[in-house]
């Protein structure tokens, strides 16, 4: 049997039965006492009879199973120091289990049913470790209060509202998550800060007064020309307000409205597709979405106005906040023929709504379907769990509600309806937020510090400044830099101020007035970009060294391969800046712009979102570089490219297929299947990652071909009815197959590690049968981390449905592949170099190799 290595256990008997699709326990495992691990991962267990036999066992992995009661016999184990019964099927553990364990130092029960703990478990006094996330809880037990040893809790994606500041007294607590929680005290913002940040709430609320805030994040969202503008500023003027067609929005506009108690902070989201990019930055969760349509041009006849108007937009909400409330509005209401016909279009877009979700819970539950009738089910195990999380997930989209912007009566009736959904406990449980006095004020403080000419109009303060300036005209008594930091956290967090403490150029800045920033945003990222390049005056194109015929280049280079140059970024941000700006902002241009020594800052705020790529200049070499000596380690030298950027988002052409020429059939495939569909802004996101990895690359419109070791390897997007996204590889001419697996598990990591930021997302992976017009396919199991692949190309022919037979390594990766793949991902910088000419190495490095001898 093989062996998996548990740290603490190295010297002892150790039994792997995982994957063994077992329904009870192996009578010779049973008799032996001298097992002190035994790994049960994904089997079928439901009980485990005759495990008391294993008096000496300490370690007992039973992760998932198919246990829905509590197996008693485990209090029989009373040398168990560490159990695992995670992603079983667990409503309740009964008491008079925990108390018999007095050696257990880990508990891992995330991914069951779990409601509350045994009150037992507080007995337990060596727990060190425990984690229940992604279960029922309410409260929090009461047991967790009496564990004194306890160092890590982890509670994620329950639904915890509040916690109680007793469990923060711990001092041997050292770690801390729950995230994906409703709290209200502390917020959730807060407790995104960590124990630190959490224990000075605490502290704060009781030494000092607190204050209870009811605020609501308003995003309007829809199609161009809804009426989104129109709806907000009437909504916040409460009275009807018509927008130009020249004041339509660009970009993201915010304001603040305070209705009774309640404060809406509305983001009103530009509708157009080149935006749709920058969208997904600012969707955040618990907040409500105003769905705007434009009833008068939407067309019930026509399917494809349902998924342009709606479908669209509540798939890609779904995906970024699955537990969203979405209020869908239809507009121009006035502009419809009759009001039999705008009832009529109003209870078409509600009936295809309830369609819309049934079918997505259909396909689910179709997928969970076919995982349980695998015969290795097991090894789907948390893809099915996945899916099981979509099936649970709590959007909700709430009925429509028509409106005349022109009618002030029909505005107040909306605010009413907002202000019945926000006051719905059911529907919004932690509207009501706790925090320490102090928050309030240092809000307040920081709100009038523009207004009272303490900072520029701008509003970007170094983070030094900033906290003289609170400390010079806040009346609280001083504040220290590390309870600001916290505070500016939270505020970053609700989007009152923004502070990208994680980009290390950006540590020191704040932005405190977010709608500057998203107006530097929709400098560069907008649908008239090529109207604005030619609008540059002559003057700006002078301090920018630059001539009339460089515009003429800058919008070929745009319009062809979506690549702007840095001079025509500066000279386009100078241009508009002087237009929005009432003082000019000449104090800072330089430091939005960056020089030829320094990147400025908006250029890290468009990398750190992905939404540009610093292409790697041609230039000379450096004459005081270091010699490269193979086998020794080679310092990299750091430089600034102020050459162009790429926005994959805006490309429209195909690339020059003369490198790739066809698809051969001989290529090795692999599908990723997306559902509900692609995220908008993926696709591009995962260009931006691949070409930072891999260096000589070309990019299109759906495409990106990438090359590494020789080895040329192609993504491309495919909207079909399934949408998904094919990688092919071109097979070697050799037979080893490992360098192009680990290529394409490169990619898989990458795809794997983007999709995280979508919570709502689900995608699967699989290798179609190289049968030609063969269209079954080969569905790859768990991805438990590329350094743990299972060998899935255990045989040498593997069959499809249709009884096709494949070669197995040309459909699966082996662990080897897998394991060299990690190895490699830690050891940066270890590069084989198999080409001649300017070569790039990493992320900021290039050498030109003139020849190389490839005969040893």
């Amino acid at each position: 049997m093989a062996q998996r290595n548990v740290t603490g256990y190295e010297q002892e008997k150790k039994v792997d039965l995982s994957r063994k699709k077992l329904k009870a326990l192996p009578e010779d495992v049973l008799g032996d006492t001298n097992v002190v691990q035994l790994d049960l991962d994904r089997n079928k267990l439901k009980t485990l009879v005759g495990i008391e036999k294993l008096r000496n066992l300490r370690c007992l992995i039973l992760s998932k199973n198919e246990f829905s009661v509590f197996p008693q016999e485990i209090s029989l184990l009373q040398n168990l120091e560490k159990l695992y019964l995670n992603q079983n099927k667990l409503p309740v553990i009964p008491e008079g289990i925990f108390n018999q364990l007095h050696h257990l130092r880990l508990l891992k029960l995330s991914l069951n049913r779990l409601q509350d703990l045994p009150g037992d478990l507080g007995q337990c006094s060596e727990l060190q470790y425990i984690n229940v996330s992604h279960n029922l809880l309410k409260e929090i037990p009461v047991s967790l209060l009496e564990l004194r040893n306890l160092e890590e809790l982890y509670l994620e994606d329950n639904k915890l509202q509040k916690l109680p500041p007793k469990l923060f007294e711990n001092k041997a607590l050292q770690k801390f998550s729950a995230a994906r929680n409703p709290l209200s005290e502390p917020p959730d913002e807060i407790c995104a800060g960590g124990l630190k940040q959490i224990r000075s709430y605490f502290s704060q609320i009781s030494t000092s007064e607190a204050d209870y805030i009811k605020r609501v994040k308003t995003m309007f969202l829809g199609c161009s020309m809804a009426g989104k503008s129109t709806l907000c500023r009437s909504l916040k003027q409460q009275q009807a307000v018509a927008v130009d067609l020249k004041d339509r929005t660009i970009g993201i506009e915010i304001t603040e409205t305070q209705v009774k108690d309640f404060r809406f902070h509305f983001w009103d989201f530009a509708g157009q597709e080149e935006y749709y990019l920058t969208h997904h930055v600012f969707i955040t969760p618990q907040a409500l979405v105003i769905l705007v349509i434009n009833l008068a041009s939407y067309q019930k006849e026509d399917p494809n106005s349902f998924k342009k108007d709606v479908a669209f937009w509540i798939n890609n909400i779904l995906m970024r906040v699955p537990d969203s409330v979405v209020l869908p509005v239809g507009t121009h209401v006035d502009k419809c023929p009759s009001l039999e016909v705008m009832m009529a279009k109003k209870a078409d877009i509600e009936k295809r709504i309830q369609q819309m979700m049934k079918k997505m819970k259909e396909n689910i539950q179709l997928r969970m379907e076919n995982f349980s009738e695998k015969n290795d089910a097991e090894l789907f195990f948390d893809q099915s769990n996945k899916l099981n999380s979509l099936m649970n997930c709590d959007l909700q989209v709430l009925d429509l509600v028509p409106i005349d912007c022109t009618n002030i009566k029909e505005i107040k009736s909306l605010q009413n309806r907002i202000l019945e959904i926000v006051q719905n406990k059911e529907i919004f449980p932690s509207i009501e937020k706790k925090l320490p006095y102090l928050y309030k004020m240092v809000e307040s403080t920081i709100t009038d510090l523009p207004i009272q000419k303490e900072i520029p109009e701008h509003g970007i303060v170094p983070l030094g400044e900033l906290l003289d300036k609170l400390n010079e005209n806040g009346g609280f008594k001083k504040l220290m830099e590390d309870d600001l930091k916290d505070i500016l956290r939270y505020l970053h967090r609700i989007g009152i101020i923004m502070w990208y403490e994680e980009i290390s150029t950006l540590a020191k800045t704040i932005f405190v007035k977010p709608s500057f920033l998203i107006t530097l945003f929709k400098m560069i990222v907008r649908h008239d970009l090529v109207e604005q390049l030619e609008k540059i005056p002559k003057a700006v194109l002078v301090g920018e060294r630059a001539l009339e015929k460089d515009v003429h280049k800058w919008i070929r280079q745009y319009r062809s391969n979506a690549i702007l140059d840095h001079k025509a970024v500066s000279a386009l941000v100078k241009h508009l800046l002087q237009q929005v700006s009432s003082d000019g902002e000449d104090d800072i241009l330089e430091e939005i712009t960056g020089n030829r020594e320094q990147k400025g800052k908006l250029f890290n705020l468009l990398e750190h979102f992905e939404i540009c790529l610093a292409m790697k200049p041609h230039t000379s070499l450096n004459p005081n570089a270091k010699a490269f000596e193979p086998g020794r380690r080679w310092a990299y030298m750091n430089y600034h490219s102020n050459g162009a950027y790429l926005f994959p988002s805006n490309l429209r052409n195909a690339i020059s297929m003369e490198i790739w020429k066809n698809d051969n059939e001989d290529d090795v495939r692999v599908l990723v299947y997306f559902l509900p569909e692609v995220p908008e802004g993926f696709f591009p996101r995962l260009i931006i990652r691949t070409c930072s990895l891999f260096s000589p690359h070309w990019v299109g419109f759906q495409t990106c071909l990438v090359v590494s070791n020789s080895i040329k390897l192609l993504i491309k997007e495919k909207h079909e009815e399934d949408q998904f996204m094919e990688i092919r590889c071109r097979r070697p001419r050799d037979t080893d197959l490992h360098s192009t697996w680990v290529l394409i598990l490169a990619i898989i990591s990458k795809l794997k590690k983007l999709s995280e930021q979508w919570p709502g997302l689900y995608y699967s992976i699989r290798s179609p049968c190289r049968t030609k017009n063969c269209h079954e396919d080969f569905p790859w199991p768990d991805q438990d981390g590329l350094s743990d692949y299972m060998d899935m190309a255990e045989g040498e022919v593997s069959t499809c449905s249709e009884g096709h037979r494949n070669e197995t390594e040309l459909l699966f990766p082996k662990a080897e592949s897998c394991r060299r793949r990690t190895k490699e991902a830690r050891s940066p910088n270890v590069y084989n170099i198999n080409a001649t000419g300017n070569i790039s190495i990493g992320t900021n490095n290039t050498i030109d190799v003139k020849d190389q001898n490839f005969d040893s």
